[in-house]
């Protein structure tokens, strides 16, 4: 596992920060002292960016997670081809010669897959949303069919750095697809896909990686917010930090319950899916290491709060239909 932990001291407080999922756990008492300027090493196979000029937490767990992308994609054989997240790798960024494969990238082939699988199965039009870092090039990279909108929620300033580079050497969405980015600061993410919009009547998919989350509680923000708007029996896929069950004095072994206990309080079906079984689908050894990370696939079992409120709708309306003929009768 490759994590860059900063302790800074200032009386009690420390950061801590996690550089591959593109999350960040820290006090804004210490985000000031970040080190602006990291060394660039490369130790049992590890990978560190030199991320000079920005000392962005945010933007430098996008950045560590696109170094991992970028190694992948220089594999004679790589599990996914990303042209585009070279642009996005600090030149002076170490890559290991013999690149190792790592967990991340794993799960980034066995997410892409799911979500082009499901796709495909939506008739009409197709709305996805990511949950990123930022620095995802999957609205560039993947091939979509015709009729698919992209939502992206991701951290305003890397999205805008990020889509500055890419549009410099010509990374384009499909014209056939529309693409709205909508900023992960944004005090109603509901509010904002409506009016960018989503529609809670359509089919949609759902992909949370590398997205900013402190808490398990600010994970059960999103889970609510994705209830709210996706249909029954949309997907949720991603990676989830495994401290979010250790914040909560979870031990390792109860990791999965729990999971599936939050989940299912917001209407969704898990499974908690393995990394070592990932890789032996691709006929492939289980990297080395720990990743700590929890892989997951989820199914919405509850209407969207528009689906209710059509049913309520048509309920009322034949509610009402059934008193004008009793009234009629008598």
């Amino acid at each position: 596992m490759h994590v860059c932990i900063f302790i800074t001291p200032k009386g009690s407080t420390f950061l801590w920060m996690e550089c591959i999922g593109g999350l960040t756990h820290a006090s804004r008492a210490a985000v000031s002292n970040i080190p602006k300027t990291f060394t660039s090493i490369k130790k049992n196979g590890r990978v560190r960016a030199n991320l000079n000029g920005n000392d962005d937490p945010l933007f430098q767990a996008a950045v560590a997670a696109a170094v991992l992308r970028f190694q992948e994609t220089r594999r004679p054989e790589p599990l996914f081809v990303d042209p585009y997240v070279g642009i996005l790798v600090p030149s002076n960024a170490q890559i290991n010669e013999k690149p190792y494969r790592h967990c991340h990238c794993l799960a980034t082939k066995f997410i892409d897959d799911k979500l082009l699988d499901t796709v495909k199965s939506v008739d009409g039009p197709r709305q996805v949303v990511l949950l990123t870092d930022g620095m995802d090039t999957r609205p560039y990279r993947l091939s979509w069919l015709k009729s698919t909108v992209i939502f992206e929620i991701s951290p305003e300033s890397v999205y805008k750095e990020a889509a500055r580079k890419l549009s410099e050497v010509g990374a384009q969405i499909p014209r056939s697809c529309l693409f709205v980015h909508v900023p992960a600061e944004s005090p109603d993410l509901q509010r904002d896909l409506r009016r960018r919009g989503f529609n809670a009547n359509r089919p949609s998919v759902w992909i949370l990686q590398g997205f900013p989350l402190l808490t398990l509680t600010s994970f059960e923000d999103v889970l609510f917010t994705v209830s709210s708007l996706a249909m029954k029996g949309c997907l949720l896929s991603g990676e989830l930090p495994s401290w979010l069950a250790e914040a909560e004095s979870v031990m390792k072994s109860d990791r999965k319950k729990l999971m599936e206990k939050v989940f299912m309080g917001h209407g969704f079906a898990v499974d908690v899916i393995d990394y070592g079984d990932v890789a032996r689908s691709l006929s492939m050894e289980q990297p080395k290491g720990e990743h700590n990370y929890i892989l997951f696939s989820a199914e919405h079992l509850r209407l969207s709060d528009d689906q209710m409120e059509n049913w309520r709708r048509e309920f009322q309306r034949i509610e009402d239909e059934g008193d004008e003929e009793g009234f009629e009768e008598l």
